[in-house]
């Protein structure tokens, strides 16, 4: 509510660009509306919890139960990650603060980018966990270097800052910050 009544009092924040306060949104998309957003920071929150668990993991000659529980948690950061891309869309779509609040933000297209770039250098260790399937299923341990482990622990490292960035950028993003207010 207090939201509501800043938004309100100030004149620079009472243009179209940015969403009606939930106080006073149509009762029908409080809880749509509430459900996306909870679904978008449980999701962000997975996939940085399962950074941090891969971080944490990866090592030389791991163990099986190491390296099955890797495997395990990149399902479930790959989950959470199309879990956050989605309720992401539908925010920008339908339930934020309305498309060109996003789209005319510089920072909106940071947040995407730094999204996309940690997304994309993600293939490599989920590559490298699918093709540790392959023997962990006949019994056998995956065959890590310290190379490999290094390589991997360097990948999760960027991820991690990328992934710390993108709530950085949102907080400003959702101040105006950009928009040239």
């Amino acid at each position: 509510m207090l939201f509501a009544s800043a938004v309100l009092a100030t004149p620079a924040l009472a243009t179209p660009a940015f969403a009606i306060p939930a106080a006073l949104l149509p009762s029908s998309l409080v809880w749509p509306s509430a459900a996306v957003a909870y679904v978008h920071y449980l999701s962000f929150m997975l996939c940085f919890g399962a950074l941090v668990l891969e971080r944490r993991l990866i090592r030389a000659d791991i163990d099986r139960k190491d390296a099955t529980l890797m495997v395990i948690t990149d399902v479930v950061y790959g989950i959470a990650a199309l879990g956050l891309l989605l309720s992401g869309i539908a925010r920008v779509l339908h339930f934020g603060q309305g498309t060109s609040f996003y789209t005319e933000n510089p920072l909106f297209w940071w947040k995407v980018g730094t999204y996309l770039a940690v997304g994309g250098l993600s293939l490599y260790p989920t590559i490298t966990y699918i093709l540790w399937a392959i023997p962990l299923r006949k019994g056998q341990l995956p065959q890590v270097s310290e190379a490999l482990a290094q390589r991997l622990r360097w990948i999760l490292n960027i991820e991690l800052v990328g992934f710390a960035a993108i709530p950085f950028l949102a907080t400003l993003m959702a101040r105006g910050v950009g928009l040239g207010l």
